[in-house]
């Protein structure tokens, strides 16, 4: 996914998570949630027969894999000039945001490649064990020892490798599934089929928990579920914006700040107007954007007396105003931000937000459905 902003591009991040450390160039963030799963992993990890250090290595050496199957993903894409946003780490494993959707054999190709890495982590250590010392049935795996430390390792990276194929969208067997049904079909239909086995998969994946009482299973087919539902929102969202240019979903009709205003004179701005993003100008030129939740912190830290020069966000999204809309679309779906629409002159002539992308969403749906009740 990417966004025009004067002639370079701008990135944004999923929201909640931390920048940990940089791999291949590509930012690694854990979201805040990832500490779910490693509270999970340390409860299925201890056991009475195994060493405190043992069980650091073996909660680190799942993260890793987790990590190493989201970079054969990154590196599968780079390799159709396809560059990796960032890699989140959630509690049902990772995620890597590319910068804009593949095409279908290409996608076949990514998606495959993170679970073929936990192939080939399991096949090593298989294969180290066995000529290192003898394989212990896969029954004795249930009583975590130091002895079977790389085993487990091993049966945890195949468990990630079909886990990953379940054809449930959005994770990689979903779209793998996706991207086959895309050599026949439209690629936005494709999505939307393979979202629709997802929330299926995710509901008889809830329903098994509750019967089974394994209330981890429940919380997963959670994730599965809002993930299959946000990319079939998306699909729709592409298909609505199709051959439509930013200029169609901005907001015209906006109020600006001048950049000697205070705090409380945005927060009266704020009370006084519907508007939650207001650009901060200095002449005619926009020097920043100063959001509703910027802006409420700066009250709380600063005071109202505080410049919102101090709060506003100096580098803003920023995007042409003959920018293909679909790709404005999936930016903001992704990160929820507002982003400044500029003409060829570099001025300031509309605000382009999720919000509004959704009402113009809301209105085409409206008018697609008239159109057809019309042709009956």
């Amino acid at each position: 996914m990417q966004m025009e902003a004067t002639e370079k591009k701008q990135e944004s991040m999923v929201s909640g998570t931390i920048g940990v450390v940089r791999l291949f160039g590509i930012p690694v963030r854990l979201h805040f949630t990832f500490v779910l799963l490693l509270i999970f992993l340390v409860f299925i990890g201890i056991g009475d027969r195994q060493s405190g250090a043992a069980t650091a290595v073996y909660i680190l050496a799942l993260f890793g894999s987790v990590l190493l199957h989201e970079l054969g993903h990154a590196l599968a894409a780079k390799q159709y000039k396809i560059r990796t946003l960032e890699i989140v780490m959630f509690p049902i494993g990772g995620v890597a945001r590319l910068e804009r959707m593949p095409k279908a054999r290409q996608e076949f190709w990514i998606a495959i490649a993170g679970p073929l890495v936990n192939v080939l982590i399991a096949a090593a250590l298989l294969l180290w064990v066995s000529r290192t010392g003898e394989l212990a049935p896969w029954e004795m795996l249930r009583d975590p020892t130091d002895a079977n430390l790389a085993q487990r390792v091993a049966f945890g990276n195949m468990l990630l490798f079909g886990f990953n194929l379940l054809p449930a969208y959005p994770m990689d067997g979903g779209r793998v599934l996706r991207s086959l049904i895309a050599l026949r079909k439209p690629e936005d239909q494709a999505t939307q089929i393979a979202a629709a086995a997802g929330r299926a998969l995710a509901i008889a994946m809830g329903l098994l928990g509750l019967l089974s009482g394994q209330f981890m299973l429940i919380f997963i087919a959670l994730f599965v579920y809002l993930g299959a539902s946000q990319e079939g929102a998306l699909a729709r969202g592409r298909v609505l914006t199709t051959g439509y240019t930013v200029r169609s979903a901005m907001i015209t009709e906006f109020r600006t700040l001048p950049h000697g205003a205070t705090i409380r004179d945005a927060g009266d701005l704020l009370l006084a107007t519907t508007q939650h993003d207001f650009p901060v100008m200095h002449g005619d030129r926009v020097i920043g954007l100063l959001g509703r939740s910027a802006l409420v912190r700066a009250m709380m830290s600063e005071g109202p007396e505080a410049y919102v020069s101090a709060a506003m966000d100096r580098n803003p999204p920023r995007v042409s105003v003959n920018a293909d809309l679909t790709a404005a679309f999936e930016r903001l779906a992704a990160a929820g931000a507002c982003a400044l629409v500029m003409d060829e002159d570099d001025r300031l002539v509309g605000i382009l937000t999720a919000e509004n992308v959704s009402e113009f969403l809301l209105l085409r749906q409206a008018s697609l459905a008239q159109a057809r009740a019309e042709t009956r």
